[in-house]
């Protein structure tokens, strides 16, 4: 006969993984990822560059090969990478190379850099199922790559939809309306 054993919170494990998304702005990737339960802290930054410790400037100029990105840590017994791909394909427009809504440019590149060969086998079944899914007319561009180095951004940028909530809200209006017409109910707030 089994017994549930009814385990107490210091008897709990908690693990620690890091998933990193780019799709446009960081700014309008923190908050969709903020408000669920095993998220212990999402960093805005830069990766996929060749430049050490770039600054907003020398990204947006487009000389560093970095994209805006978010590093996310996170429990997987809370909340797995796969719950995080759904999240994440909700934020962006897959179908774009060139940057994402109003933001334009290989900084602004809709990319999901995997962690661990685990993640790079996740993310690329749920790359072809959004593609068989139909939801699209265009096919998925959305890469998926190696993770590298990732540099934080300056503190300005970190939480913006915290710190500066209207200009957060004008800078994320376009992704807001497409994202409500392509996912409807189904998307979470941008």
């Amino acid at each position: 006969m089994r017994r549930k054993i009814r385990k107490k919170e210091s008897d709990v494990i908690h693990l620690k993984e890091t998933a990193i998304f780019a799709g446009g702005c960081f700014w309008c990737m923190v908050k969709p990822f903020d408000t669920y339960p095993g998220v212990y802290s999402i960093v805005s930054g830069y990766t996929g560059g060749h430049t050490e410790y770039p600054t907003y400037q020398q990204v947006c100029q487009g000389d560093t090969g970095h994209t805006e990105a978010v590093k996310i840590e996170f429990d997987p017994n809370i909340l797995s990478y796969e719950e995080l791909l759904t999240i994440y394909w909700q934020q962006t427009d897959p179908t774009d190379a060139f940057g994402q809504f109003q933001d334009r440019g290989d900084s602004y590149r809709p990319v999901i850099f995997y962690t661990t060969e685990e993640q790079k086998k996740q993310a690329e079944i749920s790359k072809k199922q959004l593609d068989l899914s139909g939801k699209y007319d265009k096919p998925i561009v959305t890469t998926i790559e190696a993770a590298k180095p990732f540099f934080m951004a300056e503190d300005y940028h970190q939480d913006f939809y915290k710190k500066d909530p209207a200009r957060y809200k004008a800078s994320s209006q376009l992704r807001k309306n497409w994202l409500e017409e392509v996912w409807g109910e189904d998307s979470d707030e941008a």
